[in-house]
Order: structure tokens, then sequence, then C-alpha cells
């Protein structure tokens, strides 16, 4: 414990927590910071989120706007119900114990892609990545150590918020004394020890992490959480000490990364070699010049499945696959393993893979947690945002895909695709950070909609092991699941490319579900329940008007020809085969198990040549694009994005479409 010593006492008065009871807003008069305190959770006669924070800061000498905007950066300040992040944090802290969350992972555990995605070459070999409980880094295993300056049980630092503040106080302390600072009360004084608190080990991550939370308490923040009031941190300026950072002894970033200088990436490069003396062995991506020989259409997000360490192992393995970027879940930190010039092998889908950018965010789709930290999507969108401008890609969910939004290429290839990032991923607070939030566009009456429930009350009862009665912790999710018709029992809506019955509620199976930010045609509505155009058929799901899960949305429209009677889906857009140089195999094209079929409507994303990036030897100068004059339309055909022949449908603006009654 430490002897206050008076420091910018008005800048820490300014910035003080209120407390927004559930209907009531408690307002402490600005000379009484006490008055905050006083105030009670009274329907559950707790204290509420705001006042533990008020007096853990209290108790353990950190400046509470310091410990505030640490947890607003790693939880957004929530408890998520004592469920683990997908890095194995707990709680608005998110103290980690992977010993406790992450027993039992395994990596997707119902898909089984090849991650480079052509068929033209021999399958990679799949690779496990199991976790090595014996040797954790310490940025793992937070919560134990909290446990040990707090006195407080291992278990009640998982589940109950009050004791996790408690332990993330007590860690800032601890990271102050051992930077040989003192407890002091001007939170300018604490950038070492906020630093430290992110566990990062490069003086570019640290700095970054740092450098956010001080940006946060300058700005100023205010949000309800978890437990049903708001907690506002106000904005106080504060200039932080940043020398201090010499004082943790960290390693330097690695330079020669393509990223924005402020967010402090390092260059961790995948190889690339010859694995053998046959002219196609080599790894663990392929060389290119994009975007002069072929545009960067994509920005796909991941998950790893897989800890960090494992997941820097897995991408500098020649033999095995590649991306272009990670982000570490407790600080966000970011790697880059290839230049954005280069294709990756991670999507599955060879076409996407040439037209793309990838990005592997730590964690796992279910099996270790429900929630990502806000460290992470903040450098993620930042990252996104720079990409997105540096090579033209739009800001919208055609283009800003999930892996699991990425299409089988051949039949054969469907039901193995991943599922990552998952339901959990928040595509609307995401799309917010990259400044670019869904909105309501045209009129309120348009059939063409954009998918957007409530995320944080949007909990669909999920299963995360094997059976419909391992399910998941209670939590909000970014997508709605499909029925087969508008009534609660009724069966999913059936996906024949995975499987011949209805989709299951695995958190695992997309076959029945749409997500945040995805638009689709409306075709029926029944009372609370609409039907959207989804694989071919009718998918429903309830829409109550007053917390209504959709957005009216602009766009173009596939419909079919008039005079066909079905038009065949693609995973790919590969040119006609008399575009092919003599000297280069024709990829074929293999339509989808899927067909469009007259009266049905399916927004479209782009409009696309058909493109084969021929990429067969270790050497760029053998590597060919062909272009061929096949026009096709991107589809949001069902959870994946399909294409389909420009000459078999037409496109009608959205605007055109006839309204659909109720």
């Amino acid at each position: 414990m430490r002897t206050p010593v008076p420091r910018r006492r008005a800048a820490v008065a300014a910035a003080v927590v209120t407390v927004l009871m559930t209907g009531a807003l408690a307002t402490p008069p600005a000379q009484a910071r006490s008055s905050v305190a006083t105030e009670q959770d009274t329907s559950a006669g707790k204290p509420s989120r705001a006042e533990i924070f008020h007096e853990a800061g209290e108790r353990h000498h950190v400046p509470e706007t310091v410990l505030l905007a640490v947890s607003y950066l790693q939880s957004r300040w929530d408890d998520h119900h004592g469920a683990p992040s997908v890095d194995a944090g707990f709680g608005p802290m998110h103290l980690t114990d992977a010993r406790a969350a992450l027993a039992g992972t395994h990596h997707h555990s119902s898909g089984h892609e090849d991650p480079r995605g052509d068929a033209s070459r021999p399958p990679l070999v799949r690779r496990e990545t199991p976790v090595d409980q014996e040797r954790l880094p310490a940025s793992l295993e937070t919560l134990r150590r909290a446990a040990a300056l707090t006195g407080l049980p291992t278990s009640r630092l998982r589940t109950d918020p009050a004791a996790n503040i408690e332990g993330g106080a007590a860690l800032l302390a601890a990271h102050q004394r051992a930077a040989g600072l003192p407890l002091s009360t001007d939170p300018a004084q604490w950038y070492a020890a906020v630093a430290a608190y992110s566990g990062a080990g490069e003086t570019g991550a640290a700095r970054r992490f740092a450098d956010d939370v001080f940006s946060l308490i300058n700005e100023g923040k205010s949000r309800r959480t978890d437990d049903g009031t708001v907690v506002t941190l106000s904005p106080a300026p504060v200039r932080p000490e940043t020398h201090q950072l010499e004082r943790l002894g960290l390693k330097a970033t690695v330079p020669g990364a393509e990223c924005p200088r402020d967010l402090g990436c390092d260059w961790t490069p995948a190889p690339y070699q010859m694995l053998s003396e046959e002219p196609g062995d080599f790894g663990n991506h392929d060389l290119s010049n994009r975007p002069h020989n072929q545009a960067i259409d994509y920005i796909v997000i991941h998950d790893t499945e897989a800890t960090w360490d494992t997941t820097l192992k897995l991408v500098q393995d020649p033999t095995y696959v590649s991306w272009h970027y990670s982000l570490r879940s407790a600080d966000g930190h970011i790697a880059n393993h290839l230049r954005a010039k280069d294709v990756g092998w991670h999507a599955g889908n060879w076409y996407v893979n040439s037209k793309s950018v990838g990005l592997e965010h730590e964690g796992f789709l279910a099996e270790g947690g429900q929630w990502y930290t806000e460290a992470m999507y903040r450098t993620s969108a930042r990252l996104v945002r720079h990409l997105a401008e540096e090579y033209d890609v739009p800001l919208d969910r055609a283009h800003v895909i999930g892996h699991d939004n990425v299409p089988g290429t051949v039949p054969a290839t469907v039901a193995g695709m991943h599922q990552d990032p998952g339901p959990y991923w928040d595509w609307d607070h995401y799309f917010d950070l990259l400044g670019k939030p869904f909105k309501a566009q045209g009129k309120a009456t348009s059939s063409l909609v954009t998918i957007r429930p409530d995320y944080d009350s949007n909990t669909e009862p999920y299963y995360c092991g094997a059976t419909p009665a391992d399910l998941c912790p209670v939590h909000g999710s970014a997508s709605v699941t499909l029925r087969s018709e508008p009534r609660d029992d009724a069966p999913l809506v059936t996906d024949v490319g995975i499987r011949p019955s209805p989709g299951t509620w695995s958190v695992y199976n997309h076959a029945a579900r749409v997500s945040t930010g995805q638009k689709y045609v409306v075709a029926e509505r029944r009372g609370d329940w609409t039907a959207l155009w989804y694989l071919g058929q009718k998918g429903w799901f309830k829409n109550d008007p007053r917390h209504a899960m959709t957005l009216p949305a602009k766009g173009m429209v596939a419909q079919l020809r008039p005079g066909l009677d079905s038009a065949p889906l693609y995973g790919r857009a590969y040119p006609e085969p008399a575009a092919y140089p003599a000297d280069i195999p024709v990829q074929p094209l293999a339509p989808l198990q899927y067909t469009l079929r007259p009266g049905q409507f399916y927004s479209v994303g782009q409009t696309v040549n058909g493109e084969y990036y021929h990429s067969k030897t270790f050497e760029l100068a053998g590597h060919t694009v062909v272009r061929g004059a096949l026009r096709y339309h991107q589809v949001q055909f069902g959870h994946r994005i399909m294409f389909v022949k420009a000459d078999d449908v037409v496109l009608t603006s959205a605007a055109g479409l006839p309204r659909v009654p109720n």
C-alpha cells in the first residue's frame, strides 16, 4: 500500500464514474465524488459495476481512470457471466486462466478444408494444434497471480466481477511497484504499469496498448454494462510519462511490417522455400504481385483455434499454411507474416485466397470462450481500415467477410469449410469501429434488408459440445437462425450441400444462419415472422417490429433471367475454357449443389470477370493470371457468398422490388 500523494486532483475528479441505474440516472455533485460510491443496484442489493471499480481503485491506490480504461480495452466493462474470452480471459479485467478455460479445446472440430483451396494441387495435410498446458506463458495465467496478490480464490476471480476487478487493480499496483514507481494518484505516472498489464513482450505492442488506454482516458467512454448499469468514464486530459516504457526491459519490435506505424506491428515472416526437388513442392504461400496483377477484393476474418504461441509456430512452418496477419487477443498485438502482394493459404478457396488478405485472430470459436477482447477488435479494425484504403476494398459485408462466409470450391468441399470466427464475433461493433456502422437505407418498406440483431440480447440456444445437451453459456450473438416454417417448433432450414436433413443448433453449424451486416431479400411476412430467400428456399425468423432484427437496405438484387428454369451457383469465379493459354490446364466450371429458381431474389455484392491465378512453380516468373470474358455476380445465397453467371440472371434495384405485404 502507498500513502496518497496529491497529484492533479482536479483532473482525476473530472473523470468520475456516473452510474445509470435501471430506469434512473444518478448524477453525483461535482464536489462530492464519494456520492457515487453510495449508489447501489437496488434491484439486486449489490454494488453497481461503477461502484466496484471505484472501491477497488481506492483500496489498491490505482487511479480510477486508469483502472476503468484498462478494463474497457479488455472487456468494455462486461463480466460475460463468468464465461472466458477466446484466449481464456475472465471478467471485466480479463484475468487469464488458460489451464481452466482451454482444457479440452480442439482445432475446428467440424471443418476439414484444405486451406489452400486449389483442387489442381495435392491437398495439404490437416494438423492438430493442441495446447501445451505445461508451457503456458505468464500472460495466460494472470488470474493465479491476482489470487496470490489478493488472497481471493481463483474460482471467485473467474466468476465474481467484484473479485475480478479487485484482482485487476492489485495486478496494476504490482506492475507499478515492479517498475520502481510510486502508487501515484496522477494517472500520467502509470504508463509503465499499463503497458505491463497488456502482457506484451514487445515494445511496439506494449506502447500501442498503453497509448490506447490513455486515449480512452482523454476521450471518455460510456455504456450500459451487463449488470444493467451504465458506467461512464468522463474525459480527463492527461499526458502520460511515455518514457517509463524503458523500465520494462521489453524486446524491440521487429521492423519491416506492412502496417500503420501507430499499431506497433512486428514482422514475423512466413517461410517461402522449396521442400523437395519437385518443381511444385514448395511452401507455405505463393508469390504474386498484387494489386498490379490482381485486385484485392476481400479481407477475410478468421480466428486461430489455437493459442498465440501455437499460431506463430504454424505460420512459420514451411510445409503448412499461411496468412497475412495474426492478432493477439489480450492486447491486440499484430504480427505481419506475408506481404499483401503475395497469396496466403488460409481461406480454403483458391479464388478467394488469390484475391484476399487474411487476418487470423487469436481465439477459439466456442470451446475456449465466447467473447473477443476490445483491444483486439480495435487494432483489427484499424488494420482493416488501412488495408481497405490502401487496396480499395469496400467496407461492407460483401468484401469484409468471415472465413465462415467463404464458399466451397466444388461440391465435395462444401461440407468441410470452416466456421470461424463464428456467431460470437460482433460484426455490428466491428463495423462501428471501422467507421461504417450499419444504418437504415432507402424506404422503410424495402424488400432488401440488412441483418442487424441487437447483439447483447440476441442469445441463440447454441450447443458447444457433441450433443444438444452440451449448451453453450448464454451469450449475445451476431447470427439469426432460420426455420423452414413460421413457427417456433419448425425444423431449421436444410443446406443440401452439407446434409440431406435440417441443420442443428450446434455453434459450428452455419447451414441455417444469417449474420449481422449481410443483405437478403424478404420473401414473405406473416405476423411477427419474416422469411428471407436463402439457399433456394424460404428461411423464417421472428422479427418483432418493436425489436426489429433488420434494417431497410439499398442495393442491387439478382433474379433468374426469364425463359430459364434454373441457374447454377459457383464457389469460384473462374474464366471460360477458351480463355486459358495452351500451356495452362483448364480449371473446370464446377457448379455447387445449389440452384437459383424463378421467383427468388438475392443481394448482389459485386460483379467480376472470371480470373484464375496459375501458380505452380517456386519462381514468380512462372505465374500467370488467366482472365476471361465470362462475367459473374457475387450473391449472398446462403450464409456463404457464391457466384452466378451474369448471363443467367437479370439485376434489379432493390427500390424496384415489389413491397412484401404482412
